[in-house]
């Protein structure tokens, strides 16, 4: 075993791995798609096993909120106003050196993934809803990258592992997004931390096994856990599609990543807040912002984002355009705020 290795000795020693299963991980490139309760865990789990190159992307800041579940972080990092990507890089470069560790403040969208996808060998989906997992279904499916979807409400958890071509995409499974108003959120029925670290967890074992070359031990089937009834669920998906008719797996039609599909604004699960994002995404001027703020309400600024608090209301707005319009759940209001403070 290397020196370079010596940190990883137990990994190694498990016998499907070895130091060749490490040295691929070494080597590898994982994309890991937000940065919250799923995404904290996923990172630091990447980062400790070894694995080259870790990319994340997340569009949120931290809220003293998410430390019930965000094991990452700490009061230290709310207090501090940082968006969750740039906190997170902090921590894991502490915990191994040896990872080339890429922060992005952005939303991710049509946009912008097929460029966060140059070089990514693998997907980790740790998002808060389905418009961006069908985007990262599509993206997966085009361009042959792995991906292994994760969620999470109450004490229930999900994953899917995708290997396109080989096993069937989330649109297999679910060809639609559930209709508004459908699904269970964390506003009404809240999250356990613990079902969190379950499911980051089997999404990271998976992870390995495709970046160690392991496919053949990778799972072929929708995974359903259920912490408080203490129940696991292994659903096969051999009988979906056999006709042939995935429009994602097999018609090729991609109207997520064509941006065919898709909103601008979004209301954050748990927040009181709403996400508005500018059709037309440039750099934002946050000095300037600040001056024009300076007589309207409490102005609070870092390198990463700018934030004013007035009224009942706070908008954070970051260096990509983006804002989070918090005291409101309302996305004509949201957008209207934005119009007001930022600028049409």
């Amino acid at each position: 075993m290397t020196d370079e290795f010596d940190r990883y000795s137990r990994q190694i020693r498990f016998g499907p791995f070895g130091e060749a299963g490490q040295q691929k991980l070494s080597e590898a490139h994982v994309l890991v798609c937000g940065c919250g309760a799923l995404g904290s865990v996923l990172s630091e789990s990447m980062v400790r096993a070894g694995v080259g190159r870790v990319r994340i992307v997340d569009r949120d800041y931290l809220e003293m909120s998410n430390l019930q579940r965000q094991v990452l972080f700490d009061e230290a990092d709310v207090a501090a106003g940082l968006p969750k990507a740039a906190a997170a890089a902090v921590k894991l470069r502490r915990i191994n050196s040896q990872v080339a560790i890429e922060e992005i403040v952005a939303d991710l969208d049509a946009t912008n993934i097929t460029s966060l996808l140059n070089e990514v060998d693998l997907i980790l989906d740790g998002t808060d809803n389905f418009e961006t997992r069908y985007l990262l279904n599509d993206a997966s499916i085009k361009f042959g990258i792995p991906w292994i979807y994760g969620g999470c409400i109450g004490a229930e958890g999900q994953s899917l592992t995708v290997l396109p071509g080989k096993t069937h995409c989330l649109r297999c499974l679910m060809p639609e997004i559930p209709p508004a108003g459908s699904s269970l959120t964390c506003d009404t029925v809240g999250v356990l931390g613990p079902i969190i670290n379950l499911i980051a967890s089997l999404q990271a074992c998976e992870a390995l096994k495709i970046l160690s070359g392991n496919l053949d031990a990778v799972s072929r089937h929708w995974t359903v856990i259920d912490l408080w009834s203490n129940q696991i669920q292994q659903l096969k998906l051999d009988a979906l599609n056999q006709d042939g008719e995935c429009p994602t797996c097999h018609r090729r039609e991609f109207p997520w990543l064509s941006a065919q599909r898709g909103s601008q604004s979004a209301i954050l699960c748990g927040r009181n807040a709403v996400q508005v994002s500018p059709s037309d995404r440039q750099s934002m001027d946050l000095d300037r912002l600040a001056d024009q703020w300076a007589t309207v309400g409490v102005v609070t600024k870092n390198r990463f984002l700018i934030r004013l608090a007035v009224d009942q209301y706070q908008l954070t707005v970051f260096a990509d355009g983006r804002a989070i319009v918090g005291g409101t759940e309302d996305l004509a209001e949201a957008r209207s705020l934005y119009a007001r403070y930022v600028g049409s």
